[in-house]
């Protein structure tokens, strides 16, 4: 079970709306390398997990990517709220409002929406981990990108905030690997299937 506080892990209070800036932060919530397969993909991993302090890492990881979520959905909501026709035709936010109007949707800053095709979950403990500390480096990245692209400092301190948070999640995934890997020799390697050492 979890306990969910009312509260965002970090301020979001954007004064100015920016339907430019909403269109490519929108892909942390719903892109290929965002919160919202972050999240399903760690939660969905635990399952799986056969070490139970991994298991725990994977749950504690998984529910503080919905915490991003939810941040990043109050962005796009707040950049994107009391728009004028104006400034919606002028920003390239047009084809986005067609389609959503200001309603936070989970899609990619290129308009592809989400897809669980994007995420892994494999059941073999080496392979997830693995996943894991790329799809942190994705999302890291992509945090750089966006902050290349904004300037208004109500948007780059949580955006900065997000990108550490990825930063902290790639050294906790590293350090579970070395803990699985010291486990491992060449006779336990395959945790799902042994049967291949014999």
């Amino acid at each position: 079970m979890f306990n969910y506080v009312k509260k965002l892990q970090y301020p979001i209070n954007i004064k100015k709306p920016d339907p430019k800036a909403a269109a490519i932060i929108i892909s942390q919530y719903g892109g290929p390398d965002g919160e919202l397969g972050a999240s399903l993909r760690y939660l969905s991993q635990r399952y799986s997990m056969p070490y139970p302090e991994l298991k725990g890492l994977l749950t504690d990881i998984g529910v503080e990517e919905l915490g991003h979520l939810e941040m990043i959905g109050t962005m796009v909501h707040q950049l994107t709220r009391n728009l004028t026709e104006d400034q919606i035709e002028k920003s390239g936010f047009a084809p986005y409002f067609v389609d959503h109007t200001t309603g936070v949707y989970p899609t990619s800053a290129s308009g592809s929406p989400w897809n669980a095709a994007g995420m892994q979950v494999k059941g073999d403990t080496i392979a997830d981990l693995n996943e894991d500390l790329a799809a942190e480096q994705k999302a890291r990245v992509t945090y750089d990108n966006i902050l290349r692209l904004v300037d208004d400092p109500d948007i780059i301190e949580p955006i900065k905030f997000l990108r550490e948070r990825e930063i902290v999640h790639y050294q906790r995934f590293g350090e579970g690997l070395r803990l699985v890997t010291d486990r491992l020799d060449s006779k336990n390697y395959y945790l799902t299937n042994p049967s291949f050492d014999k």
